[in-house]
């Protein structure tokens, strides 16, 4: 019998966590430590869930990544931090140095090579050498807004133009993201918070139009991409967020490539706490013309928090039987829902 496979957390808000409550519940895997910092360092990860250990062995937070990897030797590392290539280097690099393979939940590491190509060259250097793999993925960047579609294009003889919209609710999300995304600043602040950077809102439109490109042999000649505040007309709070009536309550984020000098993807995403408040419903949508046209409705969405902690759990065995080196979503197998032994899933392998 093959041994389960052993998962070391890193970072453990509302994702991290999320993903070790996924873990718990399934066959043939072991959540074997937690790398966290603050408050959490010295409890138990069972108390920290609220859920009851049983025989399992104690998980203690530890923040001392070096540490957990070389006693543990865990298969893969789910690496729960940061948003951008640069800012999750240098932790993606330690553990690809400790020879264990990575699953980034950092959006721009879901198609590197878009804005960091040297980092990603280095990275998938640094891979190949210790023997492992590393993915960014997540529900979007990684699936709704990318890889489905691409899956899409699949049936048809030419594409034309591709449209994906994604209307979202933010509520399911921490404080960094409620941050990141202007939630409870007033207007004059969001938009100075755009011209400065400060606000970074929906991270990942060049990864996700560069992955489109790249499957479908298109080359981008331009990238473009646009934030504007969506108002609240009433008072919205969500578990992590809060804004007033007149306040912003998320961000409209839009963008665009261009190939052959005209717009071939159109890229729309407005998100915000509490959207149905204002009467506002999410849902995903993917129009692209050609032969034959698709029409794809999905209400509502995709629930963002649940689907990137999926997304990332259920890619493990796929990072795990990948060949060495930098992958992303278009190169691995489709990702699917695993409903049965882990262990199953994972190929040459005692």
């Amino acid at each position: 019998m093959k041994r389960n496979v052993k998962v070391v957390i890193w970072g453990f808000g509302a994702m991290g966590s999320g993903m070790a409550k996924m873990l718990l519940k399934k066959k043939g895997v072991d959540i074997v430590g937690v790398c966290a910092r603050g408050e959490k360092i010295g409890k138990s990860m069972y108390e920290l869930l609220g859920v009851e250990r049983g025989d399992r062995p104690e998980v203690i937070i530890n923040p001392n990544i070096e540490e957990i990897l070389t006693s543990t030797r865990p298969d893969v590392c789910l690496c729960a931090t940061d948003s951008y290539t640069k800012e999750a280097f240098p932790r993606l690099k330690t553990v690809l140095e400790n020879k264990v393979n990575v699953i980034s939940t950092a959006e721009e590491m879901s198609y590197p090579q878009a804005q960091d190509p040297e980092l990603a060259a280095e990275l998938d250097e640094i891979a190949k050498r210790n023997g492992v793999s590393i993915l960014g993925t997540g529900i979007n960047p990684g699936l709704m807004m990318d890889l489905l579609v691409l899956c899409l294009t699949g049936c048809m003889m030419d594409v034309e133009h591709i449209e994906a919209k994604r209307v979202n609710s933010l509520s399911p999300f921490g404080p960094f993201v409620m941050q990141e995304q202007g939630v409870g600043t007033t207007v004059q602040e969001f938009e100075e918070g755009v011209k400065s950077g400060k606000l970074a809102g929906h991270v990942g439109f060049a990864e996700s139009v560069r992955m489109i490109a790249d499957g479908l042999g298109w080359k981008i000649d331009k990238f473009e991409q646009q934030m504007k505040p969506i108002v609240t007309e009433v008072d919205r709070k969500s578990p992590y967020g809060f804004a007033k009536a007149g306040d912003v309550a998320g961000v409209n984020m839009t963008g665009q490539g261009w190939v052959d000098g005209e717009v071939k993807i159109d890229m729309i995403h407005p998100q915000q706490i509490e959207p149905e408040m204002v009467g506002t419903q999410t849902g995903d949508y993917i129009t692209i013309k050609g032969t034959p046209a698709i029409h794809m409705a999905n209400n509502p969405e995709v629930d963002g928090g649940i689907g990137t902690i999926a997304m990332c759990v259920n890619m493990i065995p796929h990072i795990i039987n990948a060949d060495p080196g930098l992958k992303t979503m278009i190169d691995l197998p489709v990702p699917r829902a695993i409903m049965g032994d882990f262990r199953g899933q994972i190929k040459n392998r005692e």
